[in-house]
């Protein structure tokens, strides 16, 4: 079977646990897509929920779907939020970011009750860090809040390229929050919490792809079948 097959296959898992009534949290990227996709199915059999998107490519899937929207300041209390990750540790730990929605997706697991991952069994991994980390930052001070990012993370042994994130125009990817994102290359990350901590003393940056005691379960699809980590079903 092929990663999509098995970033579907997480997502089925995850809508077993939608129910009518609640207010969710819809993320971003390829494997939150297929939950969208599938809520959208949903929705149009007559299930009633209500949602809230964390960035424009998903409101607009779900527009298209006709999946009810609101917004987090006329829902601020969501019950459950179903996103992707681009790395996930045995403890839960996340990266998250690949698509550029970082802090809307920190912000929408925030104000929910529950965050369920899922990904495919790619996603896996024994230490955070081969995936590059992104890092949202302002767009003042850009040179000096990149030597910040990489001397704070150096002295908690993080080390690596630091990369603006261009578009295919060739220009700086901007965010849904008019933000530029760095992509760090820091190869391992063996001590997560002080990185997170280290990154938010920066004031040139907005919020980092660490998401650390967010996740309650996370929905694992692979070869072998489904693994569930965290709060079981």
């Amino acid at each position: 079977m092929s990663s999509d097959t098995w970033k579907r296959q997480a997502a089925e898992k995850a809508l077993t646990l939608v129910k009518p009534g609640l207010k969710i949290g819809l993320g971003t990227g390829s494997t939150a897509a297929h939950f969208v996709d599938l809520l959208g199915q949903r929705v149009s059999a007559g299930l009633q929920v209500l949602c809230v998107s964390t960035s424009e490519r998903t409101q607009a899937q779900a527009r298209a779907l006709s999946i009810p929207l609101t917004t987090l300041d006329e829902t601020p209390h969501l019950d459950l939020t179903v996103d992707g990750a681009d790395e996930i540790d045995l403890d839960m730990r996340l990266v998250k970011g690949g698509g550029g929605a970082l802090l809307r997706e920190k912000i929408v697991a925030a104000a929910s009750e529950r965050l369920v991952v899922i990904a495919d069994e790619s996603k896996l991994v024994p230490v955070l860090g081969a995936f590059p980390l992104p890092v949202e930052v302002v767009r003042f001070g850009l040179a000096a809040t990149r030597a910040l990012i990489g001397e704070l993370a150096a002295e908690v042994g993080c080390q690596g390229h630091i990369r603006l994130r261009m578009g295919a125009d060739a220009q700086p990817v901007v965010t849904d929050g008019g933000n530029y994102i760095f992509d760090c290359a820091f190869g391992r990350i063996e001590e997560a919490e002080a990185l997170d901590a280290a990154l938010k003393a920066i004031p040139g940056v907005v919020e980092n792809g660490l998401f650390l005691g967010m996740a309650d379960t996370a929905i694992i699809a692979g070869a072998g079948g489904l693994r569930i980590l965290g709060d079981q079903f």
